[in-house]
């Protein structure tokens, strides 16, 4: 049988190491430079021999002391270094919790995006919380919100429900940005009937000839139940991984879906790759879903996960 003292010794030791699991996820995985994790895909519906290397930075959550702009600027010096041909930002540029000393204003964060470098260009859709912290957006419930302005102000294009057609090697393919499925904050005061999003997936598909391969960005992956398979890769963002992860698995997703589309590569009627992003959501803690700037290249090799 436990002695008192040795339950007192384990108690002890229980509540040091739960201090040392906060103080991590607070204060260590946060602020880890971000890992550079590598996918490579071939897509059916992709052109044979074409192959191209997407950078993609998601979820940065700008704000101090977690996201500042010259951590931002260095996380652009790392993906300009990629060699990437694209680069696409996915959305969730605003901080999106109260954790904070400071803020990143949008004319800042915005400018150091602004020095993304790529053959094919720098591309950009929003997010959620690029909607929530916009209060005249939400009360007029329409944009344009401040950060899509402060994007398009630098020169970085934002695809709302639209399309881009381009062209590597001689070889074409449309990339498409999904408006945000989750863009207005449910509250008491919604109108029935009024949606949560600015998503239209059947119009943006409609924007691009039949049989064209086609890439889609969309800041929330549960519109990946709906995709048809003639799109050969979507790019999310938006879940952070859970931003706690253990063995594979995230007790909590912002998602309908849950782990369905928590991570990393899934692959159904096409694929779909979900970074676990830069910054943090509700809540400055990461533990085993560190900060990370993802490289897919579609094409040219056997596919992996």
């Amino acid at each position: 049988m436990i002695s008192r003292r040795q339950f007192l010794k384990w108690f002890a030791g229980l509540g040091l190491s739960g201090a040392a699991l906060a103080g991590y996820g607070f204060l260590v995985e946060p602020l880890r430079w971000p890992a550079i994790t590598r996918y490579q895909v071939n897509p059916g519906p992709w052109p044979a021999g074409l192959t191209l290397k997407i950078a993609v930075i998601a979820d940065i959550h700008a704000c101090n002391p977690w996201m500042t702009d010259e951590r931002i600027r260095s996380i652009v010096a790392t993906t300009n270094g990629l060699g990437a041909d694209l680069i696409v930002l996915l959305g969730d540029y605003s901080a999106g919790h109260h954790w904070v000393l400071g803020s990143v204003d949008s004319l800042d964060w915005s400018a150091s995006l602004a020095e993304l470098r790529a053959p094919l260009g720098v591309h950009a859709i929003l997010g959620n919380h690029d909607w929530w912290d916009d209060r005249a957006a939400q009360a007029a419930g329409t944009g344009p919100t401040y950060g899509r302005l402060a994007l398009e102000r630098v020169g970085i294009p934002v695809y709302e429900n639209d399309v881009v057609h381009l062209t590597k090697d001689g070889q074409t393919f449309w990339l498409a940005g999904l408006g945000d499925q989750l863009a207005f904050l449910p509250s008491r005061h919604r109108l029935p009937g009024r949606r949560l999003g600015v998503d239209d997936l059947a119009a943006t598909m409609a924007k691009i000839p039949p049989l064209e391969p086609v890439i889609l960005l969309a800041h929330e992956p549960d519109i990946m139940a709906q995709v048809p398979d003639r799109v050969a890769l979507v790019l999310s963002g938006h879940t952070h991984g859970g931003q706690v992860r253990i063995l594979g698995w995230s007790p909590i997703v912002p998602s309908r879906y849950r782990n369905r589309y928590a991570y990393g590569h899934v692959r159904e009627q096409c694929d779909l790759i979900v970074s676990g992003g830069l910054g943090c959501s509700i809540v400055p803690f990461r533990f085993g879903v560190p900060p990370e700037i993802v490289v897919v290249t579609v094409g040219g090799a056997a596919a992996t996960t």
